[in-house]
């Protein structure tokens, strides 16, 4: 695995008007590479497509077929330590403003030393600053 990835960049691959050159390249790439995110990525993806079809974006079939899509792929769920929760990831929420939830990519991406793609500016701008922002080849 080289990089971290957030639920932003995934959600983005099952809505044909939200994909980007940036993210389509990151999927092409993913098999080969792999990718690592926090436990809550499994959730925020499911609450992200959950929320597309009580809007009527999709059904009920596409959001099973976009599950089980996005969880074929190579990306390895991490845990976060318990120590680390009410630590580096909240210091990481306060100096960048984001919500504990961002940061927690923020934390996985420091801690295993790697880049973290995303498409939230918020994420991103706070990822660059931190030197931890996947820059497209």
């Amino acid at each position: 695995m080289n990089l971290v990835l957030d639920a932003s960049v995934a959600l983005s691959w099952c809505f044909e008007d939200e994909r980007t050159d940036y993210a389509d390249s990151l999927l092409d790439a993913l098999s080969e590479v792999g990718a690592a995110a926090p436990e809550l990525w499994a959730f925020e993806v499911a609450n992200g497509l959950l929320v597309a079809m009580r809007k009527k974006r999709i059904d009920e079939d596409q959001l099973t077929g976009a599950l089980e899509f996005l969880h074929g792929l190579p990306i390895e769920l991490s845990p976060t330590p318990k120590d680390r929760s009410q630590g580096r990831i909240l210091e990481l929420a306060f100096e960048s403003g984001l919500s504990v939830y961002d940061a927690s990519y923020l934390e996985l991406a420091e801690r295993l030393d790697l880049p973290l793609a995303s498409l939230d500016l918020r994420l991103r701008k706070a990822a660059k600053q931190l030197g931890r922002l996947h820059q497209p080849n």
